[in-house]
């Protein structure tokens, strides 16, 4: 029950009725704010709450949540390797990652190589440009490095046998 004064206009008064239904509302808060049960639909507001630069509707949904669940490390931790790594491992991928100094013999200072792997899922160009992006986001500023994309599959190879019996018998004709 909210209290007015005598004098409140029936504007007031409406608004204060409408209120008090809204906090009959029941809210969800703890699922709104925790990446793995926000709805797919408010994702991208929940996103932006936790500052990600970069949003792409197109990304998978899986995607989009271990982007959003490691934001905050990745802010903590931007310009380190371990930044690049997980970035590149949000979007399914494996890579393999050597600085300038653990090559043979050493690079250029400041360089890095990157090999990434992608598994099985649809691989589009608009994501590779999308994980480039975020390398070049989270990596640190005063460093360069070359990129090499690798598809791994699977497949199988299926033997089907087929068996005939056949009867053979040899005619002589004479005559």
């Amino acid at each position: 029950m909210t209290l007015l004064p005598p004098n409140a206009t029936p504007l007031e008064r409406n608004l204060a009725s409408l209120t008090e239904r809204l906090d009959q509302l029941p809210v969800p808060l703890r699922d709104l704010w925790n990446p793995d049960t926000c709805p797919a639909n408010l994702l991208p507001w929940l996103a932006w709450a936790f500052g990600l630069s970069a949003w792409k509707e197109y990304w998978p949904e899986k995607t989009k949540r271990d982007l959003i669940k490691q934001a905050v490390i990745l802010a903590r931790r931007k310009g380190t390797r371990y930044s690049v790594e997980q970035v590149v491992k949000s979007f399914g991928a494996n890579l393999v990652l050597r600085e300038w100094w653990e090559t043979t013999p050493p690079g250029t200072p400041h360089t890095f190589d990157i090999v990434i792997n992608y598994g099985g899922d649809t691989v589009t160009e608009a994501l590779q440009n999308d994980v480039v992006d975020e390398i070049r986001r989270v990596k640190p500023a005063r460093s360069h490095f070359t990129l090499s994309i690798g598809l791994s599959a699977t497949a199988a190879i299926n033997l089907v046998g087929v068996v005939r019996v056949a009867t053979y018998n040899r005619l002589t004709l004479t005559g």
